[in-house]
């Protein structure tokens, strides 16, 4: 496949010796390139890149308050590229696929193309899309992935999706809408406007108040089953 990518950095001597550098690698194409944050909102809504490759300082909107602005392009990865090593926490913090201290090497800029590639291929091959089996998770100093089977429940923060899994909490870039989209429904099932459950986590479903219902996971967390979703819901466990 084909990587498409954006360079965002402020300095046009660094943009061109990034251009340079991916243009070594033939799979990889440049759609676009910005100079400030609000540039880079602007190309990167527009062309949808695999990849951003973003600095961290600019004019305008820094690095993270773009990421943060485009919370819906999920399916686009960051690659932070500074000379700021500080930072580092932050930008994982933040879903990022990787973190670049200039000057880049050959050697550091192939292996994070590497994990790309693999990374989208895995996200548009037809036995992967369909539905979500595992997903990919950032710690603070690895990634990993986490079992459909291990997620309790799913809630939604702002551009960022909560997964719930036992005493652990993963953050991931999507939207709920987006990622219930890609979740099995013989697994999963939307109960509200921001929460989602697995089937197999639920213990108990009671009625409550108004045509509302309450559900019981099986480590005793409750939650509430809204009565605008209970029609779908209904044959699933009610009766």
């Amino acid at each position: 496949m084909t990587l498409r990518a954006v360079i965002v950095d402020d300095e046009p001597p660094a943009r061109r010796k990034l251009a340079r550098m991916l243009a070594e690698h033939p799979d990889v194409h440049i759609e676009g390139e910005a100079s400030t944050g609000d540039e880079a909102l602007e190309v990167l809504r527009r062309v949808r890149p695999h990849v951003a490759f973003l600095d961290v300082q600019m004019p305008g909107l820094d690095g993270f308050q773009v990421v943060e602005a485009l919370g819906e392009l999920e399916d686009t990865s960051v690659v932070f590229v500074t000379a700021f090593d500080e930072y580092a926490v932050k930008a994982f913090e933040v879903e990022a696929m990787d973190y670049l201290l200039k000057p880049v090497s050959d050697e550091r800029l192939s292996a994070v193309l590497e994990r790309l590639r693999r990374y989208h291929a895995e996200r548009s091959s037809p036995q992967t899309s369909e539905f979500l089996k595992r997903i990919l998770v950032r710690g603070p100093r690895a990634a990993h992935f986490v079992s459909s089977t291990e997620i309790d429940w799913i809630e939604a923060d702002r551009n960022y999706v909560v997964l719930h899994c036992g005493p652990k909490e993963h953050l991931v870039r999507s939207t709920l809408e987006s990622f219930a989209q890609r979740l099995d429904p013989a697994e999963f099932i939307r109960i509200s406007r921001s929460t989602m459950v697995r089937l197999d986590a639920i213990r108990e479903v009671q009625p409550w108040t108004h045509g509302d219902y309450r559900i019981v996971l099986g480590d005793g967390k409750e939650l509430a089953l809204s009565r605008r979703y209970v029609s779908e819901s209904i044959g699933r466990f009610l009766l």
